[in-house]
């Protein structure tokens, strides 16, 4: 073969060269000298024989630099590589939903039909947020916005967002609950100054001075149940405390004071302290409104959970306390009727 200047052959790829070949001849010597001794030849190392396809001109300094460089690759960590299918295309958004116009819907069964606008009228509100492309809403079989609401009071919800119309004063409380789900804050609003809800603000007010009104009202409740199953009745009858003073006061005194609370020293207000013997108590409390009127909100709220209850004023406490001053606390009786 001849070789040209550049140390390669012609036509011919350059002669493969190997490192590590000294300790290779040594490691052969070694065993061949063994055996003529007949002496057992200890286990041999392994030897890892690298070889490269550098030409003759290659410097050792540039083989220990590229160990070097393979060492240096090999302690760095590990890089996960992305996981390049071509063969998939990659999933892209869903492009916002377009809406016709008329607005063909069914709340619950309901059907309804209105304009895309009168939808968005008011964009805080979920029915905006509903038709604003962003969300997929499903459709019935005739192709039908499905709302799964109520559409009794729909038709409320709709007028309003049309010409800013009102329900009726006995669909008021329906409705309001309707906006609230809708997060119809306009309709709130308006609702809210009208009655009953005017009235139910009023009412409220004059509730928020007995914290313990709701406790006292399942009360009243619990022991009613009570007593009706363990006497197989139809109804059942509680003994309730109403009271607005908190002391008594005799008939020689009262037209001394004309404040709402009768004030007494601390320690004579202990005097005073007692439970009437009742099943429930309600009392004192400052304000205008009287015994009567908590009585109206007693059976009144009874009445929205669906129970009958009538009362009547059958007595005072008259409980002696000390001297000539009795407990004149007003007792009434509940008859709550189950069927």
């Amino acid at each position: 073969m001849q070789h040209n200047g550049a140390g390669e052959t012609n036509g011919e790829p350059p002669p493969l060269s190997f490192s590590a070949a000294a300790p290779l001849q040594m490691a052969t010597s070694r065993v061949r000298r063994f055996a003529q001794e007949g002496r057992t030849v200890p286990p041999q190392p392994r030897v890892m024989v690298v070889f490269s396809a550098a030409s003759d001109t290659e410097k050792q300094g540039d083989a220990m630099s590229g160990a070097d460089n393979e060492e240096e690759e090999y302690r760095k960590p590990a890089v996960p590589v992305p996981n390049l299918n071509l063969g998939k295309s990659l999933r892209t958004l869903d492009a916002p939903e377009e809406f016709p116009e008329v607005i063909p819907l069914n709340v619950g069964g309901t059907y309804f039909t209105t304009r895309l606008s009168t939808l968005r009228r008011y964009e805080d509100t979920m029915l905006a947020a509903m038709f604003s492309g962003r969300h997929q809403i499903p459709r019935d079989a005739e192709g039908r916005y499905f709302i799964d609401r109520d559409g009794a009071y729909f038709g409320d919800i709709l007028n309003f967002l049309r010409e800013g119309e009102l329900p009726q004063r006995d669909r008021v409380r329906a409705v309001h609950r309707e906006a609230q789900y809708y997060a119809l804050g306009p309709l709130l609003e308006s609702l809210e100054d009208t009655q009953p809800l005017t009235g139910e603000k009023v009412r409220q007010a004059f509730l928020d001075l007995l914290p313990y009104y709701k406790e006292n009202l399942e009360r009243i409740v619990e022991i009613a149940k009570l007593r009706a199953m363990q006497r197989k009745a139809r109804f059942a009858k509680l003994k309730i405390c109403v009271y607005k003073e908190e002391m008594p006061i005799t008939p020689y005194e009262r037209p001394l004071f004309n404040s709402l609370r009768f004030e007494r020293s601390e320690s004579e207000a202990k005097l005073f302290e007692h439970h009437c013997e009742v099943d429930v108590s309600f009392g004192p409390w400052e304000a205008v409104a009287d015994v009567y009127d908590l009585l109206h909100c007693i059976v009144s709220d009874l009445a929205d959970r669906g129970i009958s209850a009538d009362q009547q004023c059958i007595g005072v406490c008259d409980k002696h306390l000390i001297n000539h001053y009795y407990c004149k606390r007003p007792i009434y009786e509940f008859k709550i009727t189950w069927w």
